[in-house]
């Protein structure tokens, strides 16, 4: 399981894209790349990393749950997925 602090430190990141996303995409539409040094490093989507939801876990995601490979098949296991069974033929 991932610390609290890093999965606070995402939550601050994931912030952060959403508050410089308009003004980033305005500097790269106008080719203003000084503009763009100025921004908080962290504003930049590509430092974002997805992580699990439930966990934390930062490899191993599946984007349409959000959560991990782990905790996916748990869940499903226990049947708090709805439409999701275990395959078998």
């Amino acid at each position: 399981m991932a610390s609290k602090s890093s999965v606070e430190k995402m939550k601050r990141i994931e912030e952060l894209v959403a508050k410089y996303a308009e003004r980033r995409k305005a500097l790269k539409e106008a080719g203003d790349y000084a503009g763009l040094a100025r921004l908080p490093r962290n504003s930049s989507p590509v430092r974002h990393r997805r992580m699990c939801a439930l966990t934390g876990r930062s490899r191993g995601n599946y984007r349409k749950f959000g959560i991990s490979r782990i905790m996916l098949r748990q869940l499903a296991h226990e049947g708090k997925i709805p439409g999701m069974k275990k395959a078998s033929w």
